[in-house]
Formats: C-alpha cells, structure tokens, sequence
C-alpha cells in the first residue's frame, strides 16, 4: 500500500503542501495540465527553488494576471460546480471536493449561515483553489492510497483578514481542528491557514506522532512565505509503502553492496526473499495510539502508526 505521511513541524498550507508533494515526485505536467481545466480568471504557476534555514525546499506561487483582478468572494456552491465542471477523474474530484466541504461546515458554523449561502473569502480566491484541487491532482499522480499526518501546530497572535483583526488559529482553522491531534508553537503567528486545515481534516486518514512503519519511496520539501528565526519553514512530505513483513527486515551496508555487485541476476529466493513479496496482504496490527477515518478514499483501514 502507498502511503502519504505529512510532517507539519512547521505547520501546513496550501502551497507548502502542493510544493512538496512535486518535490517528492508527483507529475509536475500532469498537475498543470489538469489544472488548465478550471475556467476561472488567468493565472500562471511559478515553481523555484529556494533555502529555508539550509533546506532546500520547492516554492510554489501563483501569479494573477494584472489585466484580470481576481474574485476574491465565491460562494460554496460555485465552487462545487466548477469542480464538477472541469470533469477531471473521480478520486481527484472527491479528495478537491472533501477538503472545500470541511472549509465550507467551519464557516458555516463559524458564521451561523447556512452551508450553501457560505461565501469563501480568501479560500474562495483563484491561488487557492489551485493550491487544493493542485493537491488532489498530486496525491492521485503518485498513487497514494493513504494518508498519515503528525499532530499540527497552528500557531497563535492575531492576523489580518477580511473581517479585520482575528485571533491565531483562525475559528475556521480551529473548527476543522476539532477531534484532530494539535502540537504547540513557540511562534506568534499563523502556522496553520484554513487551506491546510482543510487539507488536513479532509483527506488524512490517520495521525502519528512519528513516522508509521513503511519503506520510504521519497522526500519533498514544500516552502512556506515566511523566513522562521530557529527552524526551516518548510512542510516535509514523505512517500513510502507499508509493508506487512517490514518488522523482519535485517539488511545490512555489506548486504547491500552484495547484492547491488550482483545487479539482481539471483534467481534463487534466499537472497531476494524481502523483495518478492506482495503488498496486498491484509493483517491486523493491533490497537492504534489514534485512529482517524475517513470513507471517501474507499481504502480499508490497513494502515499502522505508533
């Protein structure tokens, strides 16, 4: 099984998480391309890479076209239908879908409206809307049947929005939060914005205070705004597979220097015994320190974490 294990040490956006995601792999031309699909104002993506505190980290920016001013206000509604509209494939659909849902529920609440005469603000603008539905297109690009996440710090002090001067983490961003495992922040300021709140509420199956048990695949680095005075701002992404015999490997540098000098050309099973195993098995791993579901990835609840 293909896992996803989000690690929010330095909180979590939209565009951090979609920066890290293609620097982990995901199909940066598949992702523009699919985007290309919704029919909003214009805008242009610029990748680049850049240091956070010696890491070196992918930063993601859309850039509005000038001679179109973006629509900062769009109601829920509409952008459900711009979703369904762009007719990319079903798990795209439903992950975009699953984050904008749980924004939608923590502003209605947060507002006392009704779910359908909510109206985004600075969730509702073009950059993120890419940012999200860029996210969903990234994790189907690489295949992720499952998404893990270590708890989240939000952050605290005030910011400025639309409705003026709020309290850190935003009430939609603590909303979404509710249920879901938060860390502390020596930080005054906002680590956590409802994008990556949403992302984190929507689609991450289950939470881990340390990485689940799995073979690691790849490593991203997606880049935040803001310079952190004593760590990288960044949010690191790891892609791996849970592998049922995972707690049997014995592999040593030796080992793998044998079997790179040989370039695979064994035919018997002694030596490549860890390699030729299946990861469709299905096994019980005992009881999860926390355990959080979600149905909409029509993926059992296979995964472990510690």
């Amino acid at each position: 099984m293909r896992i996803l294990y989000l690690d929010c040490f330095s909180g979590i956006s939209g565009d951090m998480t979609l920066g890290a995601l293609v620097d982990a792999g995901a199909d940066r031309a598949y992702i523009e391309d699919e985007l290309s699909k919704i029919k909003l104002e214009p805008y242009t993506l610029e990748w680049k890479r850049v240091i956070k505190r010696g890491i070196s980290a992918l930063k993601l920016d859309v850039i509005l076209d000038p001679e179109h001013p973006p629509k900062k206000h769009r109601h829920y509604s509409e952008i459900v239908q711009v979703i369904q509209k762009a007719e990319f494939n079903e798990r795209v659909t439903a992950l975009s879908l699953a984050i904008f849902e749980k924004i939608a529920i923590a502003e209605a609440k947060i507002h006392g409206t009704p779910i359908e005469k909510v109206h985004f603000h600075e969730v509702g603008a073009i950059d993120s809307i890419v940012d999200i539905v860029g996210v969903a297109l990234a994790i189907d690009s690489l295949q992720i049947e499952r998404i893990f996440s270590s708890p989240v710090p939000l952050g605290s002090g005030t910011i400025h929005i639309d409705h003026g001067i709020y309290p850190v983490p935003a009430p939609a961003t603590l909303e979404m939060m509710l249920g879901l495992p938060i860390a502390s922040t020596h930080y005054s300021l906002e680590m956590t914005t409802p994008t990556g709140a949403g992302i984190i509420s929507g689609i991450v199956d289950e939470f881990s205070k340390s990485f689940p048990p799995m073979v690691v695949d790849s490593i991203g680095y997606g880049a935040g705004t803001r310079d952190l005075p004593k760590q990288p701002n960044v949010l690191r992404v790891v892609v791996g597979k849970i592998d049922p015999f995972i707690g049997k490997w014995q592999i040593s540098h030796e080992h793998l220097a044998h079997e790179h000098s040989h370039e695979h050309t064994h035919t018997h099973d002694d030596h490549h015994h860890h390699h030729d195993h299946s990861h469709d098995h299905h096994h019980d791993h005992g009881d999860h320190d926390h355990t959080h579901s979600h149905t909409h990835h029509g993926v059992a609840n296979t995964g472990t974490h510690q």
